[in-house]
Order: C-alpha cells, then structure tokens, then sequence
C-alpha cells in the first residue's frame, strides 16, 4: 500500500479525538471570558460591560472570517491548515495575555477568531473524511462534542483559574492547551490533502434558497437572546444574589444545562420533528429570561432557584442547536456542508450581536438587560410559526 493510500484509508473514531481536543481549546478561547470578566475589566480600567465586547470582536470576526477563510484556504493540506490554525489561536492567546490595554485585548482577540474560523469547520471535514462512511455521525459528533464540552468545563475552569491565579494567566494557559492541541494533530492525523477551491459566490449561493433565507435568521435571533448576557453571567449570578464562592459550580450548571439540553434536543427531533422542539426550546428560554429578570428587579436571592435558572438558562439556548441545523439541511439537502457554515456564521454573529446589547442593557441593570432578552426569545415563537412550512 502506498504513502497515499495508507493516509487516506478509513481509521477508527479514536483517530478523531485529537480533533475533539481541538475543538475543545478552541471552545474554551471562545467561552473563557465569562469566568473572569470581572477581574479582567479591573485590570485594564475598563467597565464590565465595556470588558464583555472582547467577546462580540471575536463573535463576529468568527462570523465574518469563516466563510472567506473557507474559501482562501480550500486548497491548502488539510494537516498543514489545522495546525497553523491552532498556532495562529495559541499565539493570539498568549498576546491577549500579554495585552497592556483594552484595544490592544479587542485586536488579539480578533487574530484568535480567525484561528477558531479556520479550525472548526475544517476539523469536522477531516474527521468525516478519516472514518468509514458508517461512522462519519459518531465522528462529527466527537468533534462537536469538544465544543460541547468546553460550554460545560471552559468558563468554570476560566472562573477558577482567574480566582487562583489571575486572568492572564487563564489565558496563557489556553494558549498552552492550543499549543499542545497543534502538537498532537501534527503527529496523529494523515497529511490529507487540501479539497477543490469552492468560490465564495458559489458558497452564497445557498441563500437564493427561500427556506434557507427564511429559517436562517432564527439562528441569529435565538443565539442573541439566550447568549447576549453569558459573557456577563457573573455579573447576572450576583444580581441573583450569588456569592464569589458559588459562581464556579453555578457556572458548571450551565454547562451542564447546555450539554443535556443539545442531547435531549437531537433525540426529540428524530422523534418529533424540528419545530416542536424549537418551540418548547423558545418557550423554555422565555420563562427562564423572564424569570430570572424578576428575581433579579425584586431583590429575590435564593441560591436553590438561580442554580435552577443557570441550569435550565443553558438548556434552553443550546436546544434550538440541532433542530435549526436539521431545518437548513433540509432546506438545501444537496449543499448540507455549505449551509452547516452558514448556520455557525450565523450562530456566532447572533452570538457578537447578542453580547454587544447585552453589554449596553447591563449599565443600564442586570433586570432590564433580561428582560429585554426574554423579549428577543419571546419573539422568536411567532417567527417560528411564520416559516414553519420549512420543516
């Protein structure tokens, strides 16, 4: 069997989990601001809600870059691609680290995303293309399941790292985890070549489809109203009446919350179909805004109820995940990866948009900037019903 050969014959799903640990640093960059923001806001002079926008620079950088740099870097091995990707995401970090000042923070955090843009969807080709046709499902699921993970661990893990060392430090150590994550794809995966060069007209060109126009706003709409304050969840959680000494686990629950909602969420489509569980996802996500922006205008501090409104805050935005991703596909059956893509353009700028009016409804108060968010997930049930013909 020749070179060639070896490298592009079907591996097992252990051959993926380097990937996974990938998507998992690259997660964890995401997602890691939320557990120190506070300290991290002090330190460069800034206000909280001021701090919270490093997290739409690289919201809607990702959004921006992921389909230009899937087209710029088609061609390039697939290897050579992933690993520069995860160099590109380490150095960033450890600027960001470095970072004298917030502008400077805001531009290594915008070099960070282009590293996540290029790594993610490119990670989920390669680990499709490793495995036998059979288990390319299981194989994406490992690999968006680091993603996964890093919503569960990434922001308690930042959160703990900042109280026992400092911010900087947090992220110099995602910037070592991203190292290692480039070690280990450099020496455990095929060097796979690159694929043909698909124009960036042509990767648009799924937008002429009226069910993906239709269906695709929802992504946005959902991931602003359930992800605009998660950059600030510490400062929501002592709204909430929560102590330093609780945000950790509190943060975890959320985790928690997020990963049983996506998996309750796939299991109730096979079963039911994408719009019921969106609209239960929305619902959910309504009541739990709502009650939260409550609690929190009326003074109401019992820790037993915001560890249930954490919990259930992360089910409810990361439910509409799967159903939304299955109504795209369906929509443009034959253009599955091209509309994947824009669906987590579409995701993270909900997510950059989201987080940019959260920070400015937060100076206002923490009750205002939730219920102002409960209203955007209250929006999204007559939207639903409006282009529910696109199943």
């Amino acid at each position: 069997m020749s070179r060639i050969e070896r490298d592009t014959a079907p591996r097992g799903l252990g051959s993926t989990l380097v990937l996974a640990l990938g998507t998992f640093a690259v997660g964890t960059d995401a997602y890691v601001v939320a557990g120190f923001l506070p300290t991290m806001a002090h330190s460069l002079h800034v206000t909280e809600s001021t701090a919270g926008q490093s997290a739409t620079a690289f919201a809607i950088a990702y959004a921006v870059l992921s389909p230009v740099l899937a087209t710029a870097l088609a061609r390039m091995p697939r290897r050579a691609l992933l690993v520069g990707a995860l160099t590109v995401l380490a150095l960033a970090n450890l600027a960001s680290a470095l970072a004298p000042d917030f502008g400077a923070l805001i531009v290594t955090r915008v070099v960070a995303a282009s590293g996540a843009a290029a790594f993610t969807p490119n990670a989920g080709a390669v680990a499709a293309s490793l495995v036998a046709p059979a288990q390319r499902g299981r194989a994406l699921a490992v690999v968006v399941g680091g993603l996964t993970v890093a919503t569960a661990l990434g922001v308690p893990l930042g959160n703990l790292a900042g109280k026992m060392l400092d911010w900087r430090a947090a992220l110099g150590l995602v910037a070592v985890l991203c190292a290692v994550c480039a070690a280990g794809v450099r020496v455990a995966m095929p060097a796979l070549p690159g694929g043909p060069r698909v124009p960036l007209r042509e990767r648009l060109a799924a937008l002429r489809r009226p069910g993906v126009v239709a269906v695709l706003p929802l992504t946005t709409l959902g991931l602003a109203a359930g992800y605009g304050l998660y950059a600030f969840a510490v400062p929501v959680m002592r709204a909430l009446g929560a102590g330093a000494s609780a945000e950790t686990w509190l943060l975890s629950l959320y985790g928690v919350g997020a990963v049983a909602g996506t998996l309750v969420s796939g299991a109730m489509v096979d079963r039911h179909g994408p719009i019921p569980v969106q609209a239960v996802g929305f619902a959910l996500l309504t009541v739990t805004l709502a009650v939260s922006a409550w609690a929190a205008g009326t003074g109401t501090h019992w820790l037993p109820l915001t560890a249930v409104l954490m919990a259930a805050w992360g089910a409810a935005t990361w439910f509409q995940t799967p159903a939304q991703q299955i109504r795209l596909i369906n929509a443009a059956p034959r253009q599955t990866a091209v509309v994947v893509g824009l669906n987590s353009s579409a995701l993270y700028a909900g997510i950059g948009l989201g987080t940019a009016l959260g920070g400015a409804l937060l100076a206002v108060g923490p009750s205002v900037a939730l219920a102002v968010c409960a209203g955007l997930a209250l929006m999204c049930l007559p939207y639903l019903g409006v282009t529910r013909r696109h199943r």
